[in-house]
């Protein structure tokens, strides 16, 4: 399985590594051996807007080739869903088939057009700005419709990186790795 992490300016980190943390845990704890990643960006160094920096792996490559791509939210996608040449590179992921986002990230996905017809959730602050985008907003805590699956606000990163764990791996691979984590949500 290989994964692509998207990258943007306005990013809140907190989305990225909640549910990178346990999707890692996947591959150095064995489940996944052959699970790998790619943080892909438009541009080479993104930011959150405290300026807190991470460097992309990958830059304006095609997604088609990925089996997942995870989208994280923050400030950033209110004028990000406005960007064409952005969404038009999201769009190169339309043959990927897991696409999920945490919080925000959800007005992306929807904005590529991937959440048409779909139930989805978003952060609680941003419910109405998803309505546009899908048939559907969801006030549940992560919602998977089909292979679209959405996550609520920041602090759900963990749990959809824990479900996404179960989902790939089995119960007890997500036990083991909520064990590791020493989660007890």
């Amino acid at each position: 399985m290989k994964i692509a992490f998207i990258l943007f300016d306005g990013i809140t980190w907190l989305d990225l590594i909640g549910v990178y943390d346990p999707i890692s845990r996947l591959k150095t704890m064995h489940y996944l051996p052959d699970l790998t990643w790619d943080f892909c960006s438009c541009k080479k160094e993104v930011s959150d807007n405290l300026g807190l920096k991470m460097y992309a792996t990958k830059i304006n490559k095609n997604l088609e080739n990925y089996d997942v791509i995870v989208v994280p939210g923050g400030l950033g996608t209110r004028s990000l869903v406005e960007d064409e040449l952005f969404i038009n590179w999201l769009k190169t992921a339309s043959s990927v088939p897991y696409k999920v986002s945490v919080c925000t990230g959800s007005l992306l996905l929807g904005a590529a057009g991937f959440l048409k017809d779909k139930t989805a959730t978003t952060h609680f602050n941003t419910y109405e700005l998803l309505k546009p985008f899908c048939k559907k907003v969801s006030r549940e805590r992560i919602i998977m419709d089909g292979k679209i699956v959405t996550a609520g606000a920041v602090a759900s990163a963990l749990d959809l990186g824990l479900f996404l764990c179960e989902k790939w791996a089995g119960k007890e691979a997500m036990l083991q790795i909520k064990k590791s984590m020493d989660y007890h949500g």
